[in-house]
């Protein structure tokens, strides 16, 4: 077994312990492998492994591995997407998790209107309110875009996605992402649908995120190791 399948089995077995202890089935977390500034091949690694979701911060990731994708695996855009790349987004991508304001969504309906296809969007919402970090910030600008998305024929909404501090304490993860599920508790109220996806939890706290509901915890480290980001100049 190989490094990168191991680490996916110990990931596997961590969710299956933070489920348990939470209350909840396993099978409510999927894992998704954040293979951002990896090689595809690592993530051909990691598909081999029984690994099939696969998440990217950049478009212009996506434009070099989606094309080398072998049948099953699935594209998730986790990165800050500006409105001018949404068409590619679109093309590419089979969900987008950081939708952040009208304007993007808007956009990623219209490609996908004229794309003819029907990603899965979440939005990400900025619970901490860090000025680093990009996502709405507050209820009351999340409405309007969740109520759009809700609404439209050509993208399909499944729910929220956040981040929380590097090296919160516990009582801040838990305001996070308890936050984020009160959030989505309430938009299912006011509009009327049905939100199943929470996209909250990396390498470092994604069991705490469990304990809040999450779905889809996003694990890079944890299974492909530390990352060496290129210098900018």
């Amino acid at each position: 077994m190989s490094a990168i399948a191991e680490n996916i089995a110990l990931i596997r077995e961590r969710i299956r312990c933070a489920a348990e202890k939470a209350g909840r089935a396993p099978a409510e977390v999927r894992l998704l492998a954040v293979s951002k500034t990896f090689p595809f091949s690592d993530a051909a690694e990691a598909f081999h492994a029984g690994q099939n979701e696969f998440g990217e911060n950049r478009v212009q990731e996506l434009e070099t591995k989606v094309p080398q994708s072998e049948p099953g695996m699935v594209w998730h855009l986790i990165g800050h997407l500006q409105s001018n790349k949404a068409a590619k987004a679109v093309e590419l991508a089979d969900w987008i998790h950081s939708v952040d304001s009208l304007k993007l969504m808007g956009k990623i309906a219209s490609a996908a209107e004229k794309l003819n296809r029907k990603p899965v969007v979440l939005v990400e919402v900025n619970i901490s309110g860090e000025e680093s970090k990009f996502g709405i910030r507050n209820y009351e600008e999340l409405f309007p875009v969740a109520e759009f998305a809700a609404k439209s024929p050509f993208v399909d909404f499944r729910g929220l996605m956040t981040m929380a501090p590097q090296g919160a304490s516990p009582e801040l993860l838990h305001k996070t992402f308890g936050g984020l599920r009160e959030m989505k508790n309430r938009l299912e109220k006011e509009l009327n649908i049905t939100l199943p996806e929470l996209s909250m939890g990396m390498s470092g706290d994604f069991e705490s995120a469990i304990a809040d509901g999450a779905t889809i915890v996003r694990v890079g480290t944890a299974i492909f190791g530390g990352r060496t980001y290129p210098e900018k100049k």
